[in-house]
């Protein structure tokens, strides 16, 4: 077997993090993953020279950011290739390339486990562990009609800006189809200068991503030129209890990120809390259940000079504009038997299927443009805009689901 894997360790100076280069001619036979051998096709069978069936293939590399070019397509035949990482991060998506033609795409891959230090590490939650979110290796998965890929290489990146994300179930990556969330779709739309390091997780409020060290995580990389965006509330409002509320707990966490993270020297962005689908009686305008979630994040950020994405404002018009019926086909709305093993209806009013979900993370990157944030400059050119009023057709969506369904409900409503 000819692999060729370049490893270059620079551990000579201290503090100098070892720099790591794989390349992968996916042209040739390659092994599957095994902890010991570190690298191979993983989670799926290894498709054979005549296969179009969707594959992984994992690295096994230190916690980091890692810029990774694929060049897809075949020498042998037309190809449809979407590619996703880890837990179903959207990096590319139905790309059509002819019979003898490719084409080569680059972004940036975080990695991570929960070690913060020796003396601590993110507090996981039952569902998240043996996630691919979490794990040792570098995932990547080629889907799509008939996925093809000549190579890949990965390399470690420790200078690029990151944009972490925090928040609930609707920013998460969600691991398990039908179930998506706009944090793990808005790689899609940035170029392989930037990394997104998505930290949400399901169920949360802002002080719950607090107390279990994600938000301390979060602190220990982050860097000058680095930006965090915030989503909360969904479960902030349901905390009973003193001091719990819109006006003091949530406020005073929100306030917490604020000065964590410009303490390092980076940039914090809020994100009001996306609309639950909630039609009035006539069927014709939302009615918002988050009180004065909303309100109080813009108050914070008005006190505190932040800048603010309202999802709260712009996905009232997105679930308004698709109607009371339409608006279904964003969400995790399913007639039975759709997925294996799923005897009854799925109705969720809450949770983004990849359709809402992709929606949503172009409301996120149209706000970027909007602030001018110096994001901006690593937004993809084929990034049009978008105008919540003036959806993409949900019936016209392309999406190549993954393997794995899950038809539990993520934490967190």
């Amino acid at each position: 077997m000819k692999t060729q894997i370049l490893l270059a360790a620079f551990a000579l100076m201290p503090g100098l993090a070892s720099a790591q280069v794989f390349d992968f001619d996916m042209t040739k036979s390659q092994p599957t993953y095994t902890v010991e051998g570190g690298f191979g096709y993983d989670l799926l069978p290894a498709p054979d020279k005549k296969s179009t069936s969707p594959f992984y293939f994992s690295v096994k590399v230190p916690d980091g950011n890692y810029k990774v070019r694929v060049v897809l397509g075949s020498r042998k035949r037309a190809a449809v290739t979407t590619v996703r990482a880890e837990s179903r991060r959207l990096l590319a998506e139905n790309v059509e390339t002819k019979k003898g033609k490719t084409m080569t795409y680059e972004f940036v891959v975080n990695k991570r486990t929960p070690k913060i230090s020796d003396d601590m590490s993110v507090k996981l939650k039952p569902r998240e562990k043996g996630s691919l979110t979490w794990d040792e290796k570098l995932t990547l998965e080629f889907n799509g009609e008939a996925p093809a890929v000549e190579s890949i290489h990965i390399e470690r990146d420790d200078s690029c800006p990151t944009i972490y994300l925090c928040g609930n179930s609707t920013v998460t990556d969600q691991g398990a189809e039908p179930w998506a969330s706009w944090g793990q779709m808005i790689p899609r739309w940035f170029n392989g200068q930037v990394a997104v390091a998505n930290h949400a997780e399901s169920g949360l409020t802002a002080g719950t991503f607090i107390a279990q060290n994600r938000l301390e995580q979060i602190v220990s990389t982050l860097k000058a030129g680095d930006f965090v965006f915030c989503e909360f509330a969904h479960n902030d409002e349901k905390e009973k209890g003193p001091g719990t509320g819109a006006w003091y707990h949530y406020s005073r966490n929100l306030k917490i990120f604020v000065d964590k993270i410009r303490s390092k020297g980076a940039t914090i962005i809020f994100c009001t809390p996306t609309q639950r689908r909630n039609f009035s009686e006539d069927g014709k305008h939302i009615i918002d259940t988050h009180r004065d979630f909303p309100a109080a994040m813009k108050a914070v950020a008005e006190r505190e000079k932040v800048d603010i994405i309202d999802l709260n404002g712009l996905t009232k018009v997105f679930f308004e504009t698709l109607g009371n019926e339409g608006s279904k086909k964003s969400l995790v709305h399913y007639p039975a038997n759709t997925f294996p093993n799923q005897p009854k209806p799925l109705a969720d009013n809450t949770h983004f299927n990849p359709y809402g979900a992709y929606e949503i993370a172009k409301m996120v990157v149209q706000g970027i443009k909007d602030l001018n944030l110096p994001l901006t400059q690593y937004i993809r050119e084929e990034f049009n805009g978008f105008n919540a009023a003036e959806p993409d057709n949900p019936d016209t969506f392309r999406w190549a689901p993954a393997k794995t369904a899950d038809l539990v409900k993520p934490d967190g409503n």
